[in-house]
Order: structure tokens, then sequence, then C-alpha cells
């Protein structure tokens, strides 16, 4: 089980979200803006991160650019999920460190299916797994 952070000021696919990910079993919080996601970052530091983009008070891309410049958050997989689909922003999101991007609408199996994905990754990094050796 993980616990999950979930940003996006849409209640109905936040909640759709929240549902889906809880039924595989992990613990998710649901927030509606970036800055509530920092401050509950600031809390508890989740095992991963699904961001919207366009939300309120701090938007999503601002909030991956704050959390991937904080020496304790940086590591904390995020997945943007957005209705902005065009390769510029993509692109953008995934140089500011976003480690998978998901547009709307996306299907929750398959969103659940790239979280676990994430944190699979995540877990095969933390054991030491994923240090890259030398080949001489």
């Amino acid at each position: 089980m993980a616990y999950i952070l979930v940003a996006d000021d849409d209640e109905i696919l936040a909640e759709m979200v929240r549902h889906r990910l809880e039924t595989v079993g992990h613990e998710v919080l649901v927030v509606e803006d970036g800055e509530e996601a920092l401050d509950r970052v600031g809390q508890r530091l989740p095992d991963a991160i699904l961001l919207d983009w366009m939300m309120p008070i701090r938007s999503g891309m601002e909030t991956l650019l704050a959390l991937k410049s904080h020496p304790t958050r940086c590591h904390v997989p995020v997945i943007m999920m957005t209705s902005r689909r065009n390769q510029f922003d993509v692109l953008t999101a995934l140089r500011a460190g976003a480690s998978d991007y998901v547009t709307k609408p996306f299907s929750p199996e398959d969103l659940a299916l790239r979280v676990e994905s994430l944190l699979d990754r995540k877990r095969f990094v933390a054991e030491g797994n994923g240090v890259r050796q030398r080949v001489h």
C-alpha cells in the first residue's frame, strides 16, 4: 500500500481517481489546488503525487516546479493529469521532472496501472537495483 496525494479541482474526477486507487489498496488524499498540495506534502511525504495542470491558487506546473526544487521532495514521483494535450506541454512537464503525463479523459484502470508501474520503479531504485554500474 502506498500513500498517494491527488491534486485536482474537478471534484468528480478526483473522487473517481480516489475510488480506483483505494480499490487497489492505496491510501489516497485529495486536495483541490497546488498550494494545499504543497502544504500536505510538508506534513507527510507521499509515495506519489497526481497533479492536474490547471488548478486555482497554484497550478500543477507551479506545484511540480516547487516540488522538484526542494531537496526532500524532489524524489517523489509525479504524474501530471491534464486536458493539455499538445506536445509542447507534455515535454515541458517531463523536462520539469514529471514522471508521467496522462491526458484527460483517461481510463481509471490505465491510471491505476501507471501508478503501480511508477511505484514499482520507485521500489526497484530504493532497493539499490537502479544503481548504474560501470562496465569495464
